[in-house]
């Protein structure tokens, strides 16, 4: 897919769910989506339209029972996400962004470990 849709937040829950395991019916989504929010079935299922709608998500239907699947990765819409926060935020630099990061985490050694070989990778 060449564009990936903007999707909101609550629209990211219902996207968690089918990259978790897909294909799943509305009922299954609204079933994993009871546990951790206070949504009404309504609402889900709207949200499921909406992300058809934008093309991130389609459907296999039997009878009437829907089965939903992405078409974008969770890769693809994280890093254009990241692309979108990096421009709104930051005018698309990333080194203020980093910075700013960098002043504000607490970051294990390990973690440190692994941004200085991602950063040795980048200059090779």
């Amino acid at each position: 897919m060449n564009t990936i849709p903007h999707i909101t937040d609550a629209e990211w829950e219902v996207m968690k769910e089918l990259w978790n395991k897909s294909p799943r019916t509305a009922n299954e989504v609204i079933e994993a989506l009871q546990d951790r929010t206070d949504w009404k079935p309504k609402t889900i299922r709207t949200l499921l339209n909406r992300l058809n709608q934008k093309g991130a998500v389609s459907f296999l239907q039997e009878d009437r029972v829907y089965a939903y699947y992405p078409l974008v990765s969770e890769d693809e819409c994280v890093r254009a996400e990241t692309r979108s926060f990096l421009k709104r935020i930051y005018g698309g630099a990333f080194k203020p962004m980093f910075v700013n990061f960098l002043k504000d985490e607490q970051l294990s050694e390990e973690e440190i470990r692994e941004l200085k070989r991602l950063l040795d990778d980048k200059t090779k």
